[in-house]
């Protein structure tokens, strides 16, 4: 089965595994789920370690591509149909980088491993 990581979930997964639920920890270290991580996750770190909302996860940031290729993990890229696809979808909700995981999972039909319920306005199917 192949999943999508949000930020979070992500975050976690690498800097804080006990935060995790058990469900999603277990999608996650299931060597037979491919785990999917959005270049928008990489987007958001990176922009959040440099403006200083994210203490902790610079040596992360810093490693992101090793930290990714060491634990397994697929880098998801991209591309112009997934930026007019995030934004294009309905409703109030402003993140953008929720907006590209919502798009990218939505377009692959992809679970997201997310403890988020906004992203449940766009009819995004979670995993927590």
């Amino acid at each position: 089965m192949k999943v999508l990581l949000d930020t979070h979930a992500l975050l976690w997964a690498v800097l804080s595994p006990a935060s995790l639920s058990r469900q999603a920890a277990a999608m996650i270290a299931n060597e037979a789920n491919v785990v999917l991580v959005s270049a928008a996750s990489a987007w958001e770190i990176a922009t959040k370690v440099r403006i200083g909302k994210l203490a902790g996860a610079e040596a992360l940031e810093k490693n992101f591509l090793d930290v990714m290729d060491d634990a397994g993990y697929t880098l998801l890229s991209i591309d112009a149909a997934d930026a007019l696809r995030a934004g294009r979808l309905p409703g109030e909700h402003r993140d953008p980088f929720d907006r590209m995981i919502a798009a990218q999972a939505l377009a692959g039909d992809l679970p997201v491993v997310s403890n988020d319920p906004q992203l449940d306005v766009f009819s995004v199917r979670r995993i927590w």
